[in-house]
């Protein structure tokens, strides 16, 4: 990885991410939780940020836009279809963009379903991609202003991805996640060794991300919609993609 990353945590169970580039010495934040953490975070490294990338419009994402932009004079970009209820933006980005930043392209990956204009940050020079609240640690996000098919298919975006990005994700869900996915996916070893790793970290209060596209395609029965374990544990052999999905959705939303 060419960037430095420093992630942390903002309000109840948010990350923050500020993205360093040595080089050149430019720093980019991931979204704006909550201001103090991300002015502790800054005071901490000695990064000072220029850029505030935004991945989509909940407040939880958004509430310290207008006092970063004021403090440090940020450039804030944004997904284009949300740029109406982004504060402060200046520069929208869609499906395709590239960014110069951080001393490489950034890719935009529009991933909605979570919210209808959700993007995700995709940089393949260092293998880093920051999904926020589309992909998580064993889960995803719930379908807030888009349909199972809307989400599926960005997932099935950032499945594609090479195995060995690493995946920055927007809140500290993991151990829930965990329980709920051996509901599904009750025989899959590496998923019971990964429940007991994160078990013990949290235990000890320490996150449980980065993870991997890699280790999300073993154990996340979110992007396990074909294998045929899950499929026959929800007596769905033969389903759509689709609606395997959907199913497991729906009893998340219950869980």
């Amino acid at each position: 990885m060419s960037i430095k990353i420093e992630q942390f945590m903002c309000r109840s169970d948010n990350f923050g991410i500020l993205a360093h580039d040595p080089a050149s010495g430019e720093t980019a934040i991931v979204d704006a939780p909550e201001e103090r953490p991300i002015l502790d975070a800054i005071a901490r490294t000695g990064w000072k940020p220029s850029v505030l990338l935004i991945t989509h419009h909940h407040p939880d994402h958004v509430e310290a836009n207008l006092a970063l932009k004021q403090r440090f004079g940020l450039r804030i970009i944004g997904p284009e279809a949300e740029a109406a209820k982004i504060p402060g933006i200046d520069e929208t980005v869609r499906e395709g963009d590239e960014l110069q930043l951080l001393g490489e392209a950034v890719r935009v990956l529009e991933t909605p379903g979570h919210t209808a204009g959700h993007v995700s940050y995709y940089l393949p020079k260092s293998a880093v991609v920051f999904t926020a609240d589309t992909l998580f640690a064993l889960g995803c996000g719930r379908l807030f202003e888009g349909t199972p098919a809307t989400m599926l298919a960005s997932l099935k975006k950032l499945a594609a991805l090479p195995a060995n990005t690493t995946v920055y994700c927007g809140h500290e869900y993991t151990a829930s996640n965990a329980r709920f996915a051996l509901t599904i996916d009750p025989t899959n070893s590496l998923l019971k060794e990964r429940a007991k790793d994160i078990e013990a970290l949290r235990a000890e209060g320490l996150p449980t991300l980065p993870t991997t596209i890699g280790r999300e395609l073993a154990t996340n029965p979110f992007l396990r919609w074909h294998d045929p374990a899950i499929r026959k544990n929800l007596g769905m052999e033969t389903a759509s993609d689709e609606a395997v999905f959907a199913e497991i959705r729906k009893r998340k939303d219950v869980s």
